[in-house]
Formats: C-alpha cells, structure tokens, sequence
C-alpha cells in the first residue's frame, strides 16, 4: 500500500475508542477511508514499535489490519462495519440465523414485511427470491469462507471468479402473508464436476407448514472475460465440506424448449435499470426473472428459470410468451395492458395452467437468449 501522508486527523467518536478516521490523501492523491489505531491517548499517533497484538486489543471486531509504508498499522474501515467472520459461526444474532444440519445447512427466521407485500397482503415472488439470495449469501457468510465477492470464497476470489445461476426452480404452495414469521433453510450439494446446487426450504414458523420450497444450480464465471470457469481445485476444496445429499425439490430432466418469434405473445424494447443490477454488475437473478404480466385471477405457484446469458445495463430485452393450450384464454385478451396482459384468466375447472416464456437480447443480428422458462399458474384464494 502506498504511504499515508501525515495531516491532522477528524476525530469520530464511537466505539472504536482509541481508534480514529483518517481522511487523508494516499500516493495517487485517492483518500483512504481507514482506521487509524492510537496509543493509550486518542491524540497520539501509535508508535513504531508497538505490536499488531496490542493494536488489535483496543477493537471490539475482528478488522485487517495492514501495515502502510511508514509502518503505521491502519484498519480498513469497510471491514470494521462489514466484519465477515474468518472462522465458521454456528449462530447469528443479529441476521436471526443460524447452522443446522450438523453445522453444514443454514436456518434463517425471518418476519414478512409491509413493503414485501402486493394487494393481498401475500408476499410477491420477486420478494421470496430476494430473501432466497440473502440466505444463501447468509450462509456463506457464517461459514468464515466468504471473501470480499457476492458469495465469493477466498479460492474464488484469488482466480477472480463468481457464482452465476443457470438454473432455478420454485414451488410456492402457499404464499406468506404480512406479519408471518418463516424458517428459511437452505444447504448445498455437487452438481456435475464444476457445478454446485443450492436448496431452500420456507415454513411457517407458526405452524410448520412448507410455504415453498425451491431448488438452483450455480456454475463459476471469470469475473473479467465474462466466460464460465471451471471449479478450481482450491474452491472445490472450501464448499465440497459443505455438500449434502438433501433436496428440496427432485427435478425430472425436463428441459425448456425455445420459442420462436412467432410466440403468441410478446413485449419489445424492455430496458433494465441500474437498479436492477447487482453488486457483480449484471441483471439479478430476481429482476426479470418474472413474467411481466400480474394475473388478476391467479398466482404463480411454479416456475423453472433456464439462464443463458447475462444481462447488462445497456441490453435491450424482448420478452416472449406462449400459453401450452391456447384455449385456456379467452378472446381478445392482451398481456400486460399492450401485448401482454393483465386480463388472462382460467377458464373451465383446470386445476392449473402453464405458459412458455423467453428473454432475449434484441439486436441488429441474431437475438442471444438470456432464459428460457416455464410458469405455472393457479387459481388464486381469496384475499384476505
């Protein structure tokens, strides 16, 4: 790192107590945003010879520290609010959590806010996925391999890879409600020899109910050339502990089929925001990962997600949607509003009805796929 130039420094009073912020200007005239630890005063600069030991002692955290040119041991600010574990946790007060399954799996309480919530007081599907990926990430956090990626271990993190789905699959048998306290579990296995697969399982914490359940595959990325990665030898070795036979769902070998541009249905010039992107600066998996239409009449109880590509920020997106028997809507009906629409409906006393969906990059040449997926609508309860 390069040397800390001596000014006098803002005081922040806080529970670091001997410990102050230093914004100063490093070599390159960048800021750094660091801690710098003091002596026995809150004025006095630590000096030379004192140990890293007697440094450490003064926080309450486990932060790096890191020793600058000048030899004045400073700790990363950002550390000290994030404080990612180094050895495995087995509980975790503050995110509710903790480690199951002989300290392998994962379990997560969590209350259903207000803003999780549509019309029905039910929790929306893109607010389940979320909370999938906050327990996952959870997971990873508590097990003291997580490094300074979205859900990256160290071995990860060296070769400058990332986790990407590239399959998903969720069943919501019953939707939670406003103000339901769930258990959310999740534990991951081998898929193939550079795959890894992540399950979850939510209940009602009330009544031990299964609310949903859901199942995923995860390949590596390089984080650079945006190419799919095999697993490395040192990264098989962190998660390969970890992997259990558990499933939540058993799949069928099933497979998507793609739809041509002659699909019944489709909705052009989609363009994600930047609020849709997530800290690997791509379209999360829970953006656009729904169809856009919102059934007035039923819910989503199914749906398998197959990813091809990664969105970016600058991707135009076409959306395609085909209903598996045309019959099931009634005439004239639109989705969403223009071409695909808010007014489907089921028809007669089908238990179920499932519609075939693709994104796709819209460009001058071939269209690239992003996903190819199935849905599986029911007839929605009353509202409560």
């Amino acid at each position: 790192m390069g040397a800390i130039t001596r000014q006098p420094m803002r005081d922040l009073p806080c529970w670091l107590g001997h410990a102050r912020v230093a914004h100063e200007p490093a070599r390159g005239g960048e800021p750094h945003n660091c801690v710098k630890i003091n002596g026995s005063s809150a004025t006095s600069v630590i000096s030379r010879q004192t140990p890293l030991a007697a440094v450490t002692a003064t926080l309450p955290l486990n932060p790096k520290v890191v020793v600058t040119d000048d030899e004045i041991p400073v700790v990363c600010w950002e550390d000290v609010r994030q404080n990612i574990p180094t050895e495995k946790q087995l509980m975790d007060q503050h995110r509710q959590g903790m480690m199951i399954e002989g300290g392998v799996a994962y379990r997560q309480t969590v209350v259903v806010r207000s803003y999780e919530v549509g019309p029905d007081k039910a929790a929306t599907l893109e607010s389940i996925l979320n909370l999938l990926q906050e327990t996952s990430l959870n997971h990873v956090w508590m097990s003291g391999l997580l490094g300074n990626g979205f859900g990256a271990t160290h071995g990860m993190v060296k070769h400058d890879l990332i986790w990407v789905v590239s399959r998903m699959h969720e069943q919501v048998e019953n939707y939670p409600i406003w103000g339901e306290v769930m258990e959310i579990d999740t534990f991951v296995g081998a898929s193939g020899k550079n795959g890894m697969r992540r399950d979850w399982m939510i209940r009602s914490h009330a009544t031990g109910q299964v609310l949903a359940r859901a199942t995923s595959t995860w390949v590596m990325m390089d984080q650079k050339t945006r190419r799919l990665s095999k697993m490395p030898c040192e990264a098989r070795a962190e998660i390969s502990p970890w992997f259990i036979e558990k499933r939540a769902i058993q799949e069928d070998s099933e497979k998507v089929a793609k739809l041509g541009s002659s699909a019944t249905y489709a909705k052009s010039n989609l363009r994600p925001k930047r609020c849709d992107l997530d800290i690997n600066h791509h379209v999360n998996n829970a953006k656009y990962a729904i169809p856009d239409h919102v059934l007035e009449d039923s819910q989503l109880c199914s749906i398998i997600l197959e990813y091809r590509k990664e969105c970016s920020s600058t991707d135009v997106v076409q959306s395609l949607c085909e209903p598996d028997d045309v019959g099931i809507l009634e005439a004239g009906t639109k989705l969403n509003g223009s071409s695909m629409g808010s007014d489907v409906s089921l028809l007669g006393h089908q238990d179920s009805v499932r519609f075939t969906h693709l994104l796709q990059v819209e460009g001058d040449g071939k269209d690239e796929e992003i996903l190819r997926g199935h849905t599986t609508w029911k007839k929605r309860p009353p509202s409560m």
